[in-house]
């Protein structure tokens, strides 16, 4: 109930048609800016600390701008961006702006190929220098290159080594720089192959540039500049020279969903932005496919091309449990079965009284897994309606049947999310009071000291919010029992693939785990496990095995459960409480064409991911494990 940080969120327009072709059409020749805004605005869901947008002017003179790039931090950094576009527009003449031959000639940010992002940074790296696009200039039009990207990769160490190797200097230390960097350089390796080639043909001069950006093959610099990075990510670009493109990591981790006609290529990180922004249906969207890439040429050829062999069928299940757009149409139907799968465990949690039980949900987010949660249970009172007829030995009399019939599965919204915490809150009892009155409840809302109450969320990370605020504010309604269920099995293992949840401490799952450890003297198993973790770290990253897993091993996921409510049971509360996580298999059965699911398992896609996660628990141990022992 504490909401996780979301992914970054990507956006590409290419126009395939002049700019007057959509003014006669659509009415504007902001056609491709004004999608652009909106393609961005869908996917605010994924990132609240930045957002960039870049654009080229492909028919450009010399000694005339034709890369354009604006960038803002903060949660209104989509609207600061446009309206910063826009304000290079205010000195012109309503004339002058009709005249598209004039505004594609003196106006900035007039193109055929706009990219925008929004950002959240999953590495705590703050500045306006962090938010993409990221942008490296050359006199050569086609050397110049603009990338951004939705993604986050393990072994950025080792690609900065391989880089000062090459007596190359990276300015910053950060994947997104390298990146830039390393495919920088391998975009000059090309345009200079093509250089060469041009003079074996007898060209010069402005000849030499014309067949330079004519023959460019993206596919190669992909191919030589992202061979050696380990992670989730989409990555896209856009050249000077009119070259653009984007391309998903091989093991299928991060989303990204395109289409084309003979008007645009667009692309985005979700599907239902495609079909909102240029009114299409799902089938007419395509899903770029692991280790692919979608390029389109200067000329405007659009062509896929399979950059590396698929290595993995690990789509990330979160972005369907949590992080994406619920309005998609195969996620809203995942959700609704992740929540009716729990009919059974719920049951089990009330003893089976749906006649003195409540259902609700917090936050919004869990709103769909709420309503298969609602249709399971109908499902379950109407089976019993029918049994309970079936049973009668006589004709029943029509109150006997109106008694069945009226029993129904109740549900009310029992809580209200009224503020945000400011952070400038920092002495610790008058923070925690704050944040206890975070949400508010709908009183009188059940039956006190008789209903049940069932709250659903869609995933459990931390517990902070649980003990801080939820459960004090539902034990004011004084139910009988609190069921706090997730539609996410236990998170127990950090993520590094592009969403913020890098450290072990942070999961109660986690610490629930070591306080069992602790309680039942198995200090043992934690030393073990340390030294097989730094045995780990000696052994080449392909022959790593995650040797974290074995903490977990000694208990069941109730015993951890139990551990989780006493931990995060509230000082003075008394009344009953049971947690519920979805299974593993139920998760799979629910989501069962996105396998990623080392959130939960422990079964990272990439080497890179289980290096980090053995190192994640050497950090504990040596920082946080033996300072508590320590004190």
């Amino acid at each position: 109930m504490e909401p996780l940080k979301h992914e970054c969120g990507v956006a590409l327009i290419r126009l395939l048609k002049p700019l007057e072709y959509y003014k006669q059409k659509y009415g504007t020749w902001m056609y491709g800016l004004n999608k652009l805004y909106l393609m961005m605005e869908k996917q605010h869901n994924r990132g609240q600390e930045g957002a960039g947008l870049a654009c080229l002017k492909l028919n450009s003179d010399p000694g005339h701008e034709y890369m354009f790039r604006e960038r803002a931090e903060g949660s209104n950094a989509i609207t600061e961006i446009f309206y910063s576009v826009h304000k290079h527009f205010k000195d012109y003449t309503p004339e002058q702006l009709a005249d598209v031959g004039f505004v594609e000639k003196n106006l900035p940010f007039v193109g055929e190929l706009y990219m925008g992002h929004l950002r959240y940074s999953t590495t705590g790296k703050k500045g306006i220098q962090y938010v993409h696009p990221f942008l490296r200039r050359n006199n050569w039009r086609a050397k110049n290159l603009c990338i951004c990207g939705n993604f986050n990769m393990t072994n950025i160490d080792e690609i900065f080594q391989k880089l000062t190797q090459q007596g190359q200097y990276p300015r910053i230390y950060s994947d997104s720089y390298i990146m830039l960097e390393r495919m920088g350089h391998r975009l000059d390796r090309e345009v200079e192959r093509n250089f060469v080639e041009a003079q074996h043909r007898g060209l010069a001069d402005r000849d030499i540039t014309r067949y330079i950006e004519d023959h460019v093959l993206m596919s190669n610099v992909l191919k030589t500049s992202m061979a050696d990075f380990d992670g989730g990510y989409v990555v896209c670009g856009i050249t000077g020279s009119g070259e653009m493109f984007s391309m998903r990591d091989p093991w299928g981790i991060r989303p990204a969903f395109y289409y084309k006609n003979d008007e645009i290529v667009v692309l985005a990180s979700e599907r239902p932005v495609l079909q909102t922004t240029f009114d299409l249906e799902c089938e007419d969207i395509q899903e770029l496919q692991p280790g692919q890439a979608l390029l389109v040429k200067k000329n405007g050829e659009c062509s896929l091309e399979q950059i590396f062999q698929q290595r993995g069928d690990s789509a990330c299940s979160f972005e369907r449990i949590y992080f994406s757009r619920g309005s998609d149409r195969d996620i809203y139907k995942e959700r609704k079965r992740l929540g009716e799968q729990l009919t059974q465990p719920i049951l089990k949690a009330i003893d089976n009284d749906t006649e003195h039980t409540v259902f609700s949900f917090i936050p919004n987010t869990a709103e769909v897994a709420f309503y298969g949660m609602l249709h399971g249970f109908k499902k379950y009172v109407n089976e019993k309606k029918v049994d309970k007829i079936l049973a009668f030995d006589h004709k029943p009399t029509r109150q006997e049947l109106s008694d069945i019939v009226h029993e129904y599965v109740r549900s009310e919204k029992v809580a209200w999310k009224d503020i945000k915490l400011r952070t400038f809150i920092t002495e610790g009892n008058k923070r925690n009071d704050l944040a206890s009155h975070v949400y508010d409840i709908t009183y009188e809302s059940l039956h006190p000291y008789v209903d049940n109450l069932v709250i659903i969320d869609d995933s459990i990370v931390r517990g902070t919010t649980l003990k801080e605020s939820i459960l004090r504010i539902l034990d004011r309604l004084h139910p009988k029992k609190i069921v706090i269920v997730s539609s996410a099995p236990q998170i127990r293992y950090p993520d590094y693939y592009g969403i913020d949840m890098p450290r072990l401490e942070e999961f109660c799952v986690f610490r629930a785990t070591i306080e069992l450890l602790k309680e039942r003297g198995m200090y043992q198993l934690l030393e073990d496990t340390y030294r097989q973790c730094k045995a780990e770290m000696d052994k080449p990253k392909a022959a790593m095995q995650n040797q974290v897993r074995n903490i977990y091993k000694p208990f069941t996921v109730e015993e951890i459960n139990h551990k989780i409510v006493e931990m995060l049971r509230p000082e003075g509360m008394e009344t009953p409480i049971d947690l519920v996580y979805q299974s593993i298999e139920g998760l799979h059965e629910a989501v069962p064409d996105h396998k990623g699911d080392w959130y939960f398992t422990g079964k990272y896609p990439t080497p890179g991911g289980t290096k980090l996660c053995n190192q994640a628990f050497i950090n504990y141990i040596e920082t946080v494990y033996q300072y508590e022992q320590k004190f």
